[in-house]
Parts: C-alpha cells; structure tokens; sequence
C-alpha cells in the first residue's frame, strides 16, 4: 500500500523533470503558435460547422479525420523535410493573413490544413502526407465552399429539382405548371428555394463518399465510381423530395410543405441517400472481391 502511494505521488512529478519539458518544449511551443496564428480561422469554421446547414457535415468530418491520422499512426523511418515543412508553413501564413485582408473565408480556413500539412512534412517528411492523404481530404472538405461556388452551384440545382419534381408529379396525374424554380398546383405554389436545391445534401454526401471509398475500397476506380454515383443520388433524392412535398400539399394538407415536417422530410431522405451510398459502397467491394478471386484462379 504504501508503495502504490509513493509510485502516484512520484508519477506527475516525472512531466515536471526538466529533462522531460525540455524534450516536450518545441511541441508545446509549436502548439501555441499555431493556435496564435489561426485562432481566427479556427474559431470561424467551427462556428460555420455549428450554425451553416451545409456546413454541419464538418462536425463529423473533422473529428473523423484526427482519429483517422491517429489509427493510420506514422511510417517508419520518417524522414523529417526541415526546409520544404517551412516553405508550405509559410505559404499557409501568407494565405491565412491573405484571406484576412481580402475578407476571403475559404482562404482563411483552407490555410489551417496547409499549415497543418507544413507540421507533418517539417517533422515527418513527404510520405506520412502520402500516409495520411485521407485526413487531409476530409479536412479540405470539412471547409465550406466559397459563397461565389455555392451561388453558381445552388441555381442550375434549383432548376433540375425543380423539373425532376414537376416532371414526377406530372407522372402521378397531378396538375402542375412548372416556371422556372415555381411549381404551381392548384391554389398553390412551391417555391424550390437555394436551401431546397440539394446543394447542402450534395456536400455533404459527396465527403462521406469519400470516407466510404477509402474505408470499404481497395481500387482506384471503384473509389472514382462511388464518390461519382454520389452526384445523380444526391440529385434525384432531391427531386424526389419536391415531387413528395408537391404531392403531400396537393393531396394531405398545404401545412406539410413547410415548418418542421418539411425538416424532417429533408433528414429522413438524406438518411435514405447516405443508405444509398452505402449500399453501393458494399456491392463496390463484393465486386472486387469476386473479380480479384477470379483473377487469382485465372
């Protein structure tokens, strides 16, 4: 007992030894700096991943991408590049005070993963970038897109919704005039908004079918076909979503074509999309595995 006592007093007392902080002060030093230098940057995204719709998919891409660093762990015999580490650590500096002046989000926020990829280069090299490309990507897409992207994206969206909609209500017998991102129905209109185009879900389906390839995938190209498929379903659900909306005000009740239960649809078909992609990912590597069989037995 009184052994145990000693060894727990004594155990803190070992990260105050000299030589222990010593060894531990460039980390520590190289922490507060970075959190000196992009304390803003950092502050801005994760208060666009908390308060931004299509923005939220970073709450779990983030996170995702450190646990994904930590398992994949360093190579061996990692070669730190002292000068190329510093050269992208600077550029990722200019970029975030570039952004600053220019009131440029994405540059600002994009500028936290180049740094981050200047540290892994300075201390580890170029090939734990090359360990570590996964992170990396979902870091880069955790940042939102420039508003310039999203507004030239959200509008052609709106428009295929918009007819994908008006084009299955048609289907289902129900009088429908279609102009522009108007659907009209009888006493009523539908009014295809940029929080209606699919762009949020189109994001956010598109990051996760990245993680999706790169965990349930061994090929190139299958990963290209998944992260691919993710456009037309991202798309179609979402014309789905209009079509359902139109029909349920037309049929049920105008009151369901907003408020909470027109939330709640969104969710409940980004769920049946994410299913969707899902289900791709594992018919993509049953596909693998059975040609790779037949390859090994040619």
């Amino acid at each position: 007992m009184t052994e145990a006592t000693v060894q727990t007093t004594r155990f803190p007392a070992a990260w105050l030894d000299v030589g222990t902080l010593r060894q531990r002060l460039p980390a520590i030093v190289t922490a507060i700096a970075f959190v000196a230098l992009f304390a803003t940057p950092i502050r801005l995204l994760f208060r666009d991943w908390w308060t931004l719709p299509e923005a939220g998919h970073g709450l779990l891409l983030g996170p995702g991408a450190v646990w994904l660093a930590w398992r994949s762990g360093i190579v061996d015999d990692a070669h730190p590049r002292r000068g190329w580490g510093l050269a992208v650590l600077g550029f990722a500096i200019l970029m975030r005070y570039a952004g600053a002046l220019a009131a440029e989000l994405f540059t600002m926020r994009m500028s936290i993963v180049v740094a981050l990829a200047g540290l892994t280069i300075y201390h580890f090299g170029f090939r734990q970038i090359i360990r570590w490309w996964l992170p990396f990507l979902l870091g880069a897409l955790a940042v939102p897109l420039p508003e310039l992207i999203t507004q030239a994206l959200a509008l052609p969206l709106q428009f295929k919704a918009s007819q994908m909609g008006a084009a299955l209500l048609k289907m289902r017998s129900v009088p429908v005039l279609l102009s522009g991102n108007v659907i009209l129905l009888p006493g009523q209109q539908l009014f295809v908004t940029e929080a209606c185009s699919g762009l949020r879900s189109l994001t956010a389906l598109l990051s996760l079918s990245v993680l999706l390839s790169a965990l349930m995938l061994r090929y190139v190209p299958s990963r290209i076909l998944l992260i691919a498929a993710a456009v037309p379903v991202a798309i179609f659900i979402n014309g789905f979503r209009v079509f359902l909306t139109g029909f349920l005000v037309f049929f049920v009740s105008p009151e369901l074509g907003k408020g909470f239960m027109h939330l709640t649809e969104g969710w409940l078909l980004f769920i049946v999309s994410f299913t969707t992609m899902c289900l791709l990912a594992l018919g993509g590597g049953w596909i693998e595995r059975t040609v790779s069989r037949r390859v090994q037995h040619a």
